[in-house]
């Protein structure tokens, strides 16, 4: 294992680094998870994607990996949410977590080994908040509510270190939220206090419930350790939140809090970032109404995770709502899927030889270690995706040249131990990327299944009308033929012909 070879971009140092875990083969990563108040959007899916092929890189290069992944259950949004609907915060933030987690395991993210949720750590968070007290980096105010407990910036020297901001400049930033309780508008909450009869927990400064930022601290610091590898989120959570978490965990325990930091650049529709707070999101799962949730992650993987993805929403006379980008990458999904399986089906049979000097041996020989290369070089999945393509590329030529080989013949016989290979090769070189996943029988039952729904059309009508087509071809009504195709692409039912004339199949273009 050579870590030296993995670099990645560090937010904080603003440089391409070598990996340098603090365990030698073990790396440890902790990702913002959602805010369990609404359904995850596209934007979400964009950062949870990128580091779960993080995750997923780093275990195939050999590494132990604990992810911990957590879950904010406790926020306003929460409360006002749980208030409008009539139902208690906790039950309703973990009815949304849920939903949460079964959106991001739709798109294809690994659950994190440790999920940890704000409502269950609240002792590790009085804890860190007292002993920030005791050190000097917090102070207890007084407010109408009870006591509030603030972060005291301007005791921690290094504040603004990831954001690159200098402090005196953040006084008049449009970001910083004055408080007459506080005693210097930059400073930011710990602990909240939410009266003797509101929502919350009792705590040496009466009830109340955790700041946002100190939370990341003290679930991190458990199952981490104070000090860990790799912190990731979205470019939104620099400042303030990841710029709280280092200022309150140093002044705890001592720095760095993290290595490295990995921030993804934002989803963008017409110009401006995704966001639920501008209203101009779509969520998952309204993504996935139209499209395979495979389309979804090869789309968001063709561009590299720093960079800013444009994500186009075009909405239709008819009332439907289509993404492009989101089509253009089914139809590539489709086309990796579609190989594969021809690939398998042609390579069945007879003995395997494959000339191990060819340029095709070659490639598909070198393929998974240059998608690991690609990777290595920070997270650059637009590469990894382009090597993958050319794999593809060279394993549907090979099946249409086994398609008319005599099964028989040497060049058959070779063809077949190529294509054997190239099966293996697609699998290893998408398995680090999430890609691919599943049987192809499955992939093309469910967007057929999803693509039928969307054109309310029903395959029994589509298989008489394919039979149709077939029977006038037997009887060379070769009018008839050609009109019943014509109603089809109509439909966006395209057609292949089984050599022999007596057999078609059918597929629902995306």
């Amino acid at each position: 294992m050579t870590t030296s070879a993995i670099r990645f971009y560090n937010t904080m140092t603003q440089r391409i680094e070598d990996l340098e875990p603090i365990e030698a083969g073990h790396v440890r990563i902790y990702l913002c998870g959602p805010t369990t108040y609404d359904h995850a959007h596209a934007g979400h899916a964009r950062t949870y994607i990128a580091f779960d092929v993080l995750v997923r890189f780093l275990r195939a290069r050999g590494f132990k990996v604990s992810f911990v992944r957590n879950v904010t259950d406790v926020d306003d949004k929460i409360l006002r949410r749980a208030a409008e609907g009539g139902e208690p915060p906790l039950e309703f933030s973990r009815r949304m977590a849920s939903i949460n987690c079964e959106e991001l395991r739709a798109v294809g993210c690994l659950d994190p080994d440790i999920e940890p949720r704000v409502s269950d750590h609240v002792t590790e968070i009085i804890e860190l908040t007292s002993l920030l007290i005791e050190r000097g980096a917090a102070y207890v105010a007084h407010t109408e509510t009870g006591d509030d407990v603030y972060f005291a910036v301007r005791a921690f020297p290094d504040y603004g270190r990831l954001s690159h901001r200098d402090v005196d400049d953040l006084v008049s930033g449009a970001r910083v939220d004055p408080s007459d309780a506080k005693r210097d508008p930059l400073d930011f909450a710990l602990w909240k206090a939410s009266g003797p009869d509101g929502w919350g927990w009792d705590s040496p400064w009466g009830k109340g419930r955790p700041g946002w930022h100190i939370e990341c601290s003290a679930m991190s610091a458990k199952y981490l350790t104070p000090h860990f590898d790799i912190h990731c989120g979205g470019m939104d959570l620099i400042f303030p939140h990841h710029e709280n978490e280092i200022a309150q965990s140093e002044a705890a325990w001592g720095g760095p809090f993290c290595r490295l930091w990995m921030h993804t650049g934002f989803l963008n529709v017409d110009a401006e970032k995704m966001s639920k707070s501008l209203g101009n999101f779509v969520t998952i799962a309204q993504i996935l109404e139209r499209n395979d949730s495979e389309a979804l992650r090869y789309f968001l993987l063709g561009v590299h995770y720093r960079n800013p993805v444009n994500f186009d929403i075009i909405k239709l006379d008819d009332g439907r709502v289509v993404f492009p980008g989101v089509d253009e990458a089914e139809r590539r999904i489709e086309y990796l899927y579609a190989t594969r399986e021809a690939l398998a089906a042609a390579s069945h049979g007879g003995d395997a030889k494959t000339d191990a000097k060819s340029k095709q041996a070659v490639l598909v020989r070198e393929a998974p270690s240059r998608v690991l290369g690609a990777l290595d070089n920070d997270l650059n999945t637009s590469v990894a995706l382009g090597i993958i393509a050319e794999v593809a590329r060279v394993g549907n030529d090979l099946a249409q040249a086994l398609a008319k080989c005599r099964a028989d013949s040497e060049v058959a016989q070779g063809l077949r131990g190529l294509a054997r290979a190239t099966v293996k090769c697609l699998d290893e070189c998408c398995s680090p990327m999430g890609l691919m996943q599943a049987p192809a029988s499955e992939f093309f039952a469910r967007t057929r299944t999803r693509r039928l729904r969307l054109r309310q059309l029903s395959a029994d009508v589509i298989d008489e009308m394919v039979a149709e087509r077939v029977r006038a071809r037997s009887a060379k009504d070769f009018s008839r033929a050609d009109a019943v195709r014509r109603e089809l692409t109509q439909l966006g039912i395209e057609l292949q012909d089984v050599p022999g004339g007596h057999q078609t199949h059918w597929r629902v273009v995306i």
